[in-house]
């Protein structure tokens, strides 16, 4: 006798998922590796490498911020259209 697989309803590790933690982990990452960035040079137009790297990682997180909030929305209405549902 064959039975049906059990579904969970718990979360499931997709690609695209690892790719949206990947979006969110990142600027994490890149701001508590301060040793990497604690530095005076290249100076861009008089700021020191310090300062830009962490302002131009104010512009990326928003980036990658909302990458992973239009990846997440594309995997909502996936998984809802793939079990029946009406998607918005």
């Amino acid at each position: 006798m064959s039975q049906a697989p059990e579904t969970r309803g718990g979360p499931v590790v997709t690609p695209i998922r690892v790719v949206i933690a990947l979006c969110l982990v990142a600027p994490f990452v890149a701001m508590l590796w301060v040793g990497s960035y604690a530095k005076t040079d290249p100076v861009v137009i008089g700021i020191p490498f310090f300062y830009w790297y962490q302002m131009l990682w104010v512009l990326l997180s928003t980036a990658l911020t909302m990458v992973a909030y239009k990846l997440w929305q594309r995997d909502q209405r996936a998984r809802s259209a793939a079990k029946g549902g009406a998607s918005k």
